[in-house]
């Protein structure tokens, strides 16, 4: 580290939400001879420590105003702050009795804290901090003079530069502090925008995420990448190594999926590459799983694992004869958590809710796409009959289930169901009908039989051959989007066979 261009703390503005963590830097910068000026609470607070503080009212000769919302917004403040240390900006200074101030200490309001307890505009909108920001915007833009503490996250740095450097910090320190506060100045003034954008209907990509990790590597190991988000918001881990890129993406897709089925009876599902290559609903949690694994027992290896009930140890015992990265769960018995955690190597998250954001991001080529999320899930009246054989009770709540399947599956994609199982599945096919041939190859290999079974298309068919093939596989009902100028000569070839057919007028690719 350079400690070149050296500038020594001889006064200091601190003006701070949050408290914690303060103490040992006012005592240090006490302890430096730092002349301390301060507003409101924060003053209190300083002067509880019985350290002398001179309040902001001495510079700007007025009090603070309008319940707070100005204090600092001043000449005498704000000059003290951006004058560069050279002799036209100083004799200023001197000339209007300003002193200069060389650290400003700031915390925000918690803006985004407020807006996640409470939906009281009022409320709301007192948490938008006005003189900190303009503060730390001041402090960061002056950083070759001025050094900028620009949150409570760096307390801990910023106190380790004081007794380490004795209060002289270095320009390489100053400017590496300027470009975190404004990073935080960043994502404050993105989350102002994001609530007041969130009812307008308008399209506008700001995000800023404060929250990162470092990944072992990318979607392959020459490929390094980190993950802006907090997973302790969503899980908590309960087990394994550190989540990778593909862990996380496989995740994310598993649970999308269980999203699908998270209430009623016991539910897994079994992922590979984001794709469900097993999924069963029972009974029981175990029997669920048995059912899951049997779907596709190859695929099922090295992959993902969710479910929308409770582990316990009867199921355990079995997920656990095999090799897996990921086991998510709402919760998990103790006993079946004891057993499970031998295998220190893998993951165990314990999710904490099944929904998922409202809207979706995507980097294509030189920028980003947002849509929204693909939260659409047909019930039973967005389902019409368009075969002269109505698909009775038991088939329509297969084609349900098998659409809400097929729904998670890369694109061209087909889902064949059978007693509230996945038996085959045909995905990322260039067209349907190798998609369709997938799905019955995949059921008939592990040993499924396939006459009985209802299938699920992501889209409509354009031609008959689909349905003709699915009816030669003993396949007796379909559920597809429809919208093909065609659509009549698919309806067509359903009638002539006796297949029933029902149409949903909602398509679910997955690129």
């Amino acid at each position: 580290m350079s400690l070149s261009n050296t500038r020594i703390i001889k006064s200091a503005l601190v003006s701070v939400f949050s408290k914690e963590g303060l103490d040992p830097i006012i005592h240090k910068l006490h302890a430096l001879g730092v002349k301390l000026y301060s507003t409101g609470g924060t003053q209190s607070y300083i002067q509880s420590l019985d350290i002398p503080v001179s309040p902001v009212e001495e510079l700007t000769g007025y009090p603070s105003i309008l319940d707070g919302r100005v204090k600092t917004l001043h000449p005498a403040v704000f000059g003290g702050i951006l004058a560069r240390r050279e002799p036209a900006h100083l004799s200023q200074l001197t000339q209007y009795h300003i002193p200069e101030i060389d650290c400003v200490i700031v915390d925000l309001y918690p803006f985004e804290d407020t807006v996640a307890n409470t939906d009281n505009e009022s409320d709301i909108i007192e948490k938008i901090d006005i003189g900190g920001v303009s503060l730390i915007r001041a402090a960061a833009k002056n950083w070759r003079d001025v050094a900028i503490v620009g949150s409570r996250a760096e307390y801990s740095h910023f106190l380790e530069l004081l007794n380490t450097q004795n209060g002289e910090l270095s320009a390489d320190n100053r400017r590496e502090l300027a470009r975190k506060a404004f990073a935080v100045t960043s994502h404050y003034d993105t989350a102002i925008f994001n609530w007041f954008n969130k009812d307008s209907g308008e399209y506008a990509f700001k995000q800023s995420i404060s929250e990162s990790e470092s990944l072992r590597y990318g979607e392959n190991p020459h490929q390094s990448a980190v993950f802006y988000g907090d997973l302790t918001a969503v899980f908590d881990k309960l087990n394994g190594k550190a989540v990778s890129y593909n862990n996380l993406v496989d995740i994310d897709a598993a649970v999308q999926l269980m999203r699908e089925f998270k209430d009623g009876d016991p539910c897994f599902a079994i992922l590979k590459h984001t794709n469900a290559c097993g999924l069963a609903r029972r009974v029981t949690a175990v029997e669920a799983w048995n059912a899951a694994l049997a779907c596709d027992t190859t695929s099922a290896f090295g992959g993902i694992f969710i479910t929308n009930t409770t582990v316990d140890l009867a199921t355990a015992k079995e997920i656990n004869k095999l090799f897996y990265e990921v086991l998510i769960a709402p919760s998990f018995d103790e006993d079946a958590l004891e057993l499970l955690r031998k295998k220190d190597q893998r993951i165990l998250l314990k999710i904490k809710s099944f929904d998922v954001a409202s809207r979706s991001f995507r980097t294509l080529l030189n920028g980003v796409v947002e849509q929204d999320s693909d939260l659409r899930a047909e019930t039973l009246n967005d389902l019409k009959a368009v075969t002269n054989r109505q698909p009775s009770g038991d088939e329509t709540d297969a084609l349900l289930f098998a659409s809400r399947c097929c729904k998670h599956l890369k694109s061209n994609a087909i889902a064949l169901v059978k007693d509230n199982q996945l038996i085959g599945m045909g995905c990322g096919q260039p067209n349907r009908v190798d998609a369709l041939r997938q799905a019955i190859a995949k059921a008939t290999l592990f040993g499924f039989d396939v006459r009985g079974a209802v299938m699920a298309s992501d889209a409509f068919f354009p031609f008959p051959d689909c349905v003709e093939i699915a009816y030669e596989a003993g396949i007796t009902a379909v559920i597809q989007p429809g919208g093909s100028l065609k659509d009549q000569d698919s309806i067509d070839a359903a009638n002539e066979r006796g297949m029933a057919m029902v149409t949903t007028g909602v398509r679910h690719f997955r690129h």
